[in-house]
């Protein structure tokens, strides 16, 4: 099985299982689970933040933070294809009756200041109470450009706002930016790292920011059922995956490249491999057959996501020989319709 849908279905490896089969465990409600708290110091320490919180997914790290900054009421501003207001539910809304204001993203994947600024809202009963500015990095496999990074922290302080980042992928961010890793998060209060995506842990994620900030996203996620008992065994996971699979995304990026380049060889279908920053890749299908496409694969036993655009992801467990299979099979796949 080749699976491009997607870098969360990384299989964890033998070293990261053995790890978390001996990993010493508490009850993380009582908050003395070592290895918990192992992770959530370290991540802290590493990424120069007051404190961490280990969350099953995400989008829960998401929600938390979203919760944390923000009251009833209240309002984050967000791209319009911001993973905390597009693919996560409306939790915002739902669970934390804080109403998003999504923002056209820009080519880039930024917002421009100039239309955030537009959709601040006054002090004026009738609105919402803008609270937050949420960004990606990541987004769409794009790294957000330093200079504007470092032009978030004094536009959200001239505007009374707190700054999160959806970091679900900021270590691909890191790596093809070759940033420093505590200068690219500085600017933001708040920050969450997904440790199931291409980091290759099999559960979980990393919420970041102020000791307060923390202690009330603690308090949120027992509310929202997130208290995890003896949770250690997938933190070591995690543990793991922070040491030994950050610097080894470059082959993913690497690897995406490679595979751009032989999709755009391929006449039906439309790819730009100077398009590509990390490690995913869109393709267009001239002949609108994504689906068909993606049904004749999964038969072979390959993996994809349809669509337009169709989107292949690589990772930890895809190499060029799977690459390679994978263009022979639409290669041949087009040959027959």
């Amino acid at each position: 099985m080749s699976d491009f849908r997607s870098d969360t279905v990384t299989q964890p490896s033998k070293a990261m299982r053995d790890l978390m089969s001996r990993a010493p465990v508490g009850d993380d409600v009582y908050g003395d689970d070592p290895t918990v708290n192992k992770l959530q110091d370290y991540a802290a320490e590493r990424m120069g933040k007051q404190a961490a919180l280990f969350c099953s997914s995400g989008t829960q790290a998401n929600l938390l933070a979203i919760m944390a900054h923000c009251q009833r009421g209240d309002e984050y501003i967000c791209g319009q294809n911001a993973h905390n207001y597009k693919y996560e539910g409306g939790g915002a809304a739902v669970l934390g009756s804080v109403q998003p204001q999504p923002v056209e993203n820009s080519s880039d994947g930024s917002l421009c200041l100039s239309k955030v600024k537009a959709a601040i809202k006054s002090n004026d009963f009738h609105f919402a109470k803008s609270r937050l500015l949420s960004l990606e990095n990541t987004i769409g496999g794009k790294v957000l450009p330093m200079d504007y990074l470092n032009s978030l922290r004094p536009f959200v302080d001239q505007h009374n706002l707190a700054l999160h980042l959806d970091g679900a992928r900021v270590f691909n961010a890191i790596i093809k930016s070759g940033q420093d890793e505590r200068k690219l998060v500085a600017p933001f209060d708040s920050f969450t790292i997904c440790l199931s995506k291409g980091l290759g842990a099999p559960i979980g994620s990393l919420l970041l920011g102020s000791e307060e900030l923390i202690a009330t996203a603690t308090r949120i996620r027992k509310m929202l059922g997130g208290g995890m008992r003896q949770a250690g065994i997938i933190a070591a996971a995690g543990h793991y995956a922070l040491d030994n699979n950050v610097k080894r995304l470059a082959e993913d990026h690497a690897n995406a490249v490679y595979l751009a380049e032989q999709l755009a060889t391929i006449e039906e279908l439309e790819c730009d491999p100077s398009a590509v920053q990390t490690n995913i890749v869109y393709a267009n299908c001239r002949r609108n057959q994504s689906g068909p496409l993606a049904e004749e694969l999964a038969k072979q036993g390959i993996l994809m996501t349809a669509g337009s655009p169709m989107r292949f992801v690589t990772h930890l467990n895809v190499n060029q020989q799977d690459i390679q299979t994978l263009i022979a099979a639409i290669k041949q796949f087009y040959v027959s319709h």
